[in-house]
């Protein structure tokens, strides 16, 4: 703890990182008052009756990564997802169009090419979003139905609020300290630990033995899932690699040995964001119709009933759910991460693996171990989704077939097993996601600050000889 401080001490003693790091507590302070600014001409009390009924889709999503200012309709609404959706189909478009291929080949000159046309595609895509949320507020009757005005004013006031988040997340990224738009994410689900903490103390002091047995389980489980994701999100494969002594007009370079990492991870929790967007939508859609109540045995009656169950805790949606998450793991990877291009540029400045032929050869082998790693990583993004979910959701056992019925009546009476088929109960930002967002944003802004004080002959704060790897590297 005494180097702990002392690096903290340091942090300040320097001045241009204390400039970079006070700069960005600013803007995340002016980022969380926007939070509590609303929307012109939102009725509040409607507004909160609708969340009990659409928690559960789509917009519970979108409410999560917005940091909570969806469910008040604020100014910053829509949060930074227009920009990440932006941002990961300009990362998936080079291998769908050789042109921004090429952009992206340019080095320097391309990444800001590509970064402007991630901005022009986050304005249009954060209009079309805000049009259908201001077209659901009025089918609602949250603002007024029969104002054209009132829904424009929702249109413009949204999709400025979220420019301004954009511009925000790049000055903190340029001139602060962290990537800006992960860490205005991390502010956003770190406000709710306060009330969290409250909640869960209560219970304790107003509860019996059990009640605080089971916050300690909790707690426990917490320390530990955030204890494997230091460690997986800081794992690497090193794969070796030399590089030939090669002349250069009158000058010889000798050969080189270095390494090529490769993260479990590689993926970060897009995986999982995929894969909770995609089984939200189908939830959005269905609640839209809803069925008819007079007529309980048609069609469209039971599917609406299997989809107004169809949520967290349900034994089909985590069936889908992991599922997705290791679909999306493989598609996303091999997306980023492009095998053959890598043999190539090893190839082109004269590196290679010891054993391992350039060309073809390296692009098999390379595909082999980035395959295992893959597999690692999405059943490591599946079980810290899936496990979080189930201590606070439950898993309902009941609908199961064949055995359903008897295992949770099983369950249900039997001590310390009680709480499985329903959850613990707690109502809080506890999830695997947001717990892969918290700590991997964390590791990436503490390392960039370790660098910094050791790049100024300062003890870091894990001490001298020590580097905490951020999720870059």
């Amino acid at each position: 703890m005494e180097k702990f401080f002392s690096a903290i001490q340091n942090m300040f003693s320097i001045p241009e990182l204390r400039k970079r790091i006070l700069f960005t507590l600013g803007l995340l302070a002016i980022y969380r008052l926007g939070s509590h600014v609303a929307a012109p001409g939102i009725d509040k009390v409607r507004l909160e009756q609708m969340w009990g009924e659409v928690s559960g889709t789509l917009l519970g999503v979108l409410d999560l990564f917005s940091g909570g200012n969806f469910r008040t309709i604020s100014v910053f609404a829509l949060g930074v997802m227009p920009y990440i959706t932006a941002s990961i189909i300009m990362q998936l478009m080079p291998v769908l169009s050789p042109a921004i291929k090429k952009i992206q080949e340019e080095g320097e000159v391309g990444r800001q090419k590509i970064n402007q046309y991630t901005r022009y595609l986050t304005v249009v895509l954060c209009s079309v979003q805000t049009f259908f949320v201001a077209t659901w507020l009025s089918r609602n009757a949250i603002i007024d139905p029969n104002s054209w005005v009132a829904t424009g004013m929702i249109v413009v006031t949204l999709t400025t609020g979220t420019i301004f988040v954009m511009w925000l997340g790049e000055q903190i990224t340029e001139r602060g300290v962290g990537n800006g738009i992960s860490l205005l994410i991390f502010a956003g689900i770190v406000i709710g630990l306060p009330s969290a903490v409250v909640q869960v103390s209560g219970r304790v002091r107003a509860g019996a033995t059990m009640e605080t047995v089971g916050v300690i389980f909790l707690v426990a489980v917490m320390i530990a899932l955030i204890a494997l994701i230091v460690y997986v999100e800081s794992a690497r494969r090193k794969i070796a690699i030399s590089y030939a002594s090669r002349r250069v007009g009158n000058q010889t370079f000798r050969g080189q040995e270095t390494s090529l990492p490769l993260k479990i991870n590689m993926g970060g929790v897009i995986p999982v964001i995929f894969a909770s967007s995609v089984l939200a939508m189908p939830q959005t859609i269905i609640s839209a119709f809803p069925a008819d109540p007079n007529d309980p045995n048609s069609t469209w009656s039971r599917i609406y009933g299997f989809f107004q169950q169809f949520h967290g805790g349900d034994p089909y949606y985590e069936l889908v759910f992991i599922s997705l998450i290791v679909i999306f793991t493989f598609f996303y990877i091999t997306i980023i991460f492009n095998v053959d291009d890598v043999s190539d540029n090893l190839r082109k400045h004269g590196g290679f693996i010891a054993g391992i032929r350039p060309g073809a050869p390296t692009a098999e082998y390379l595909n082999t171990i980035l395959t295992r790693l893959t597999t690692v990583g999405a059943i490591y993004l599946a079980f810290v989704a899936f496990a979080p979910q189930v201590l606070l959701s439950g898993f309902r056992v009941g609908r199961l077939p064949f055995v359903g019925d008897r295992l949770d009546a099983f369950l249900s009476a039997t001590p310390g097993l009680s709480w499985i088929p329903t959850g613990m109960g707690y109502q809080f930002f506890f999830g695997g996601t947001s717990l892969l967002i918290l700590v991997g944003v964390a590791m990436d802004t503490v390392s960039q600050i370790e660098a910094q004080l050791v790049m100024r002959n300062y003890e870091g704060f894990l001490g001298a000889g020590s580097r905490l790897r951020g999720r870059r590297g």
